[in-house]
């Protein structure tokens, strides 16, 4: 066993690797802080695919978003359901000649636990008659999704809409 006392060089050094090794922790302490993380940030990136396939009325690669074990329960729907009516909403719409126009997304929340991820945020819509641009006023809904990561790659596994409050929120 070597001891400090008998190598005083053997004590400064360990000193000094002491504090770059603190150093480091902190620093990258402080960069974590600083930046959302890539998991929360494709997360955000795929809410906005869903609604630029909305807004495409594009059902294909809109279902290609959730799992196939998907359960959840729209603001239109008095029971959750899965997978297989997820588009039911959309051609809902489109069967009377609407077309999403527009949306703005609020993103609230988001945590990422391993490969599970959860987020919170309100949306306005506003559905349009394709081609006049008539349609009614702005919408706005309350979504929570839950987010599976299989294979490198996130799906929506559950989910949750509601109309916004009587002060929008």
């Amino acid at each position: 066993m070597i001891r400090a006392t008998r190598f005083p060089r053997f004590r400064v050094m360990h000193a000094s690797m002491f504090m770059a090794i603190a150093c480091l922790f902190a620093f990258s302490a402080l960069a974590v802080a600083a930046n959302p993380s890539k998991d929360d940030a494709q997360i955000w990136s795929s809410e906005k695919a869903y609604w630029e396939y909305v807004k495409a009325n594009d059902l294909e690669k809109y279902r290609s978003l959730w799992h196939e074990d998907f359960v959840g329960w729209p603001s239109v729907s008095s029971n959750p359901l899965g997978k297989s009516h997820i588009t039911d909403w959309i051609t809902n719409q489109t069967s009377k000649g609407l077309k999403l126009q527009s949306y703005s997304i609020e993103p609230l929340a988001v945590r990422v636990t391993g490969d599970v991820a959860i987020d919170h945020y309100r949306i306005k819509l506003r559905w349009a008659r394709a081609g006049t641009g008539e349609g009614a006023g702005p919408e706005a809904t309350r979504i929570t999704h839950t987010w599976i990561r299989v294979n490198g790659r996130w799906q929506i596994l559950g989910g949750m809409s509601a109309p916004v409050n009587a002060e929008g929120k």
